[in-house]
């Protein structure tokens, strides 16, 4: 289609985009697409394609594409108010809403929040945090983080060394010394074939206790790991893995940050991640389905535990020294106050679990028995089908045969988003939490097409 602006060529001549080939975009030797709007499940780009997106945007469209309710509150507040800071006391009515909403819904004893703009900010703020806690307790020296290899928390550099992926690491001299990593509860990736999930979870809190033991219970001020592991290969704990692993930091001390960017607000089937999973977290990190990325914003709830340290704090030195000048943001509160109201009203986070059960169920009668798909997993609205050389022996791909990547690219063809994970031939979806069973039969079919052609040209 002939276009008379010059749109693309600004594209590849001025966008630096995230998570790309830089030099190939460039140069023009990867395409681009530019997206101009979207309904449901749906996006469309301006050449008129339209593409069921299984893995809403970045996990984070929860509600669906064009919802006139959340946009019509962003319009009401820009035009009210569109910013003021939340510095010294000042609040507006959308982020003090906003706050009593997240309580109501976040697990027992969590009912302060902290607001910034994605989830890696309000990781960053957590660490923060979490060191400002144990120099209030007179701990200095309480002052590692301990993360899980695959574990995703952010692309800073406390966050990004929170991060367990390998691209994330190299050449950005990360990970800060501060951050080590301990084992992801990665079942069928487990070092025994022969382990069951009981076994592995109790493989994982003894790799934990030993890690603890080498570093010393007093330098390590808390873990963070998400529920269901994220861009790590979407990975569900194993049987028993959340009780022994919060037993054993419960012995030693060491605060629990549940990083529920990608599950909080319904994605699980339960409106925050922690409930489902039977986590007891001292911070939760959220995001993505707080907005449902209708705005920037993203928070921490913190407990009260941790909170009455803060102000103990702030008591002994005066007025804590942190702060972002788009903390809780008017336009993207509004946004948040729309979105959860939505959420109740379409009754989504129900929604996920029954129409996410369904895609997790069709997904493994589909590929479960293909030869070469190792896995299919999930756990509510999450699905991975995890592709594998030889099954038997769990012996995966030569990375630079890019399997997946080529799956999802040949799902595209057949106007189908996924998306190849990082880290192996993994094939994750997310859809919005809207989902019907029809349009989860036609992410099936097209999965099993895809996997079916690009395995046959191997």
């Amino acid at each position: 289609m002939l276009r008379n602006d010059p749109l693309e060529q600004w594209d590849r001549g001025h966008f630096i985009h995230p998570s790309t080939h830089l030099a190939q975009f460039a140069r023009g030797e990867m395409p681009e697409r530019i997206v101009t709007g979207g309904s449901g499940v749906y996006i469309e780009d301006r050449e008129g394609t339209r593409l069921l997106d299984a893995f809403a945007g970045l996990y984070c469209v929860n509600i669906g594409y064009g919802r006139q309710e959340v946009a019509e509150a962003i319009a009401a507040q820009a035009k009210e108010l569109a910013y003021y800071h939340s510095y010294v006391g000042h609040g507006t009515e959308a982020s003090i809403t906003l706050s009593k909403m997240i309580a109501d819904r976040a697990p027992e004893g969590l009912n302060r929040v902290y607001y910034g703009l994605g989830g890696s900010d309000a990781n960053e703020t957590n660490v923060k945090l979490v060191w400002y806690y144990n120099n209030v307790l007179g701990r200095p020296e309480k002052k590692k983080i301990i993360s899980r290899w695959r574990g995703y928390h952010g692309s800073g550099l406390m966050t990004g060394s929170l991060t367990g992926l390998a691209l994330f690491h190299k050449q950005f001299d990360l990970p800060l010394p501060q951050v080590i990593h301990t084992e992801a509860p990665y079942y069928f990736r487990r070092p025994d074939a022969a382990m069951s999930e009981e076994e592995f979870s109790a493989h994982c809190a003894a790799e934990l206790e030993a890690l603890i033991e080498r570093e010393g219970a007093e330098t390590i001020a808390a873990f963070i790991g998400e529920p269901v592991l994220g861009t790590g290969g979407i990975v569900p704990p194993p049987a028993g893995y959340w009780e022994k692993i919060q037993a054993v930091l419960k012995k030693h001390d060491i605060l629990l940050i549940a990083d529920e960017v990608v599950t909080g607000f319904g994605r699980l089937g339960t409106m925050m991640g922690s409930t489902h999973c039977g986590i007891q977290p001292d911070i939760i990190t959220i995001a993505k389905g707080l907005t449902s990325a209708y705005a920037p914003l993203s928070g921490s709830i913190i407990s009260d535990k941790v909170w009455s340290v803060l102000e103990q704090g702030t008591d002994k030195f005066g007025a804590i020294g942190h702060g972002w000048t788009y903390s809780a943001h008017p336009i993207g509160a509004a946004a948040g106050v729309a979105n959860l109201k939505l959420i109740d009203e379409l009754g989504l986070v129900e929604n996920a679990g029954t129409v996410g059960a369904y895609l997790n169920e069709k997904m493994a009668q589909a590929l479960a028995d293909h030869p070469n798909v190792g896995d299919v997993r999930g756990e509510g609205m999450l699905c991975a089908v995890e592709l594998v050389e030889d099954k038997a022996g769990r012996a995966f791909f030569d990375p630079g045969k890019t399997v997946a990547a080529k799956a999802v690219a040949a799902m595209l063809k057949r106007g189908v988003i996924a998306r190849a994970m990082p880290q192996g031939d993994i094939i994750g979806f997310a859809p919005p939490l809207c989902l019907a069973k029809d349009e989860a039969d036609e992410i099936v079919r097209v999965t099993k097409e895809a996997v079916e052609e690009t395995c046959s040209a191997l």
